[in-house]
């Protein structure tokens, strides 16, 4: 028999010759699902010897992490602003530096909310646990990805304040909104070349470029978002930490009268805030 302790030693190794970033994190994590336990219990498992099947599985999750599925996928969900997301291949994983965006949201007053591209209504579905008396709309291209927005409104007790409607942007979206908001695919087909096997291989590649220069998205916002936001509204988007200057310009020469970059807890440009459209 093996202790779980060495088990995770051997798949720590295992996933570190695969080129595993925080593989030792990872073994862990997913010893906890094979086990069913919860993480923090790893420790007082750890002298005690695995289960065959436990075992079995384990070896399963490990093989799958060393092809660089990602973690999320492996045991179906994600932390994000305090909350455990359902995820699967369909959505984008949310990632740490997007709740710089749900910070931002929550800085101002809003009663309605549109969020563009939803995808596992991280976004739209924190901002409404968080803001008990507003309401919103998630929108998003991909069938699947709203059946993954409409559970993790489900699971968060916020399905009655939020409606998720499949389309293209704001061609399903009716009424005026006090903040838009959107995580848009911001890469360029160039940097697809270069990201992470975890991006390239598992997550849904129209969520992560748009095949062109990475800054569509911004100009259909900047472009429409205008005719959907009320007076005092604000529009705010995740940014690649390049893009700075180049969304703001987007939108600088479409009229908007405020548009500021905000930075991310690296410093690294994340957010872009626009006002009073022209």
């Amino acid at each position: 028999m093996t202790t779980a302790a060495e088990a995770m030693v051997a798949a720590t190794a295992r996933l570190r010759a695969a080129g595993v970033p925080d593989p030792a994190r990872d073994a862990r994590v997913l010893l906890a699902h094979a086990a069913q336990v919860d993480a923090a219990r790893v420790t007082l498992i750890a002298p005690e010897d695995i289960a065959p099947d436990i075992a079995d599985r384990y070896d399963h999750l490990i093989a799958l992490r060393a092809v660089r599925v990602p973690v999320s996928h492996l045991i179906g969900e994600r932390e994000f602003y305090g909350r455990r997301f359902k995820i699967s291949a369909d959505v984008l994983d949310p990632r740490p530096e997007t709740e710089t965006l749900v910070e931002a949201a929550l800085g101002s007053e809003f009663d309605r909310v549109l969020d563009l591209g939803t995808g596992s209504g991280c976004l739209l579905v924190t901002l409404l646990a968080e803001r008990q008396d507003a309401r919103g709309v998630g929108v998003d291209l991909s069938e699947e990805a709203c059946l993954q927005a409409s559970a993790n409104a489900v699971l968060h007790q916020v399905a009655a304040r939020a409606e998720i409607l499949q389309g293209d942007w704001f061609d399903p979206v009716e009424g005026r909104f006090d903040l838009i908001m959107s995580n848009p695919p911001y890469l360029s087909a160039f940097e697809m070349e270069e990201v992470s096997p975890e991006l390239r291989d598992h997550e849904p590649r129209m969520a992560l470029t748009d095949e062109g220069d990475g800054l569509s998205a911004y100009r259909i916002i900047a472009d429409d978002a205008g005719s959907y936001l009320t007076a005092q509204g604000r529009v705010l988007c995740e940014i690649g930490w390049q893009q700075g200057d180049d969304v703001r310009r987007i939108f600088k020469d479409r009229g908007w009268g405020t548009v500021d970059v905000l930075p991310d807890l690296d410093g690294r440009d994340r957010v872009i805030v626009a006002r009073n459209p022209a």
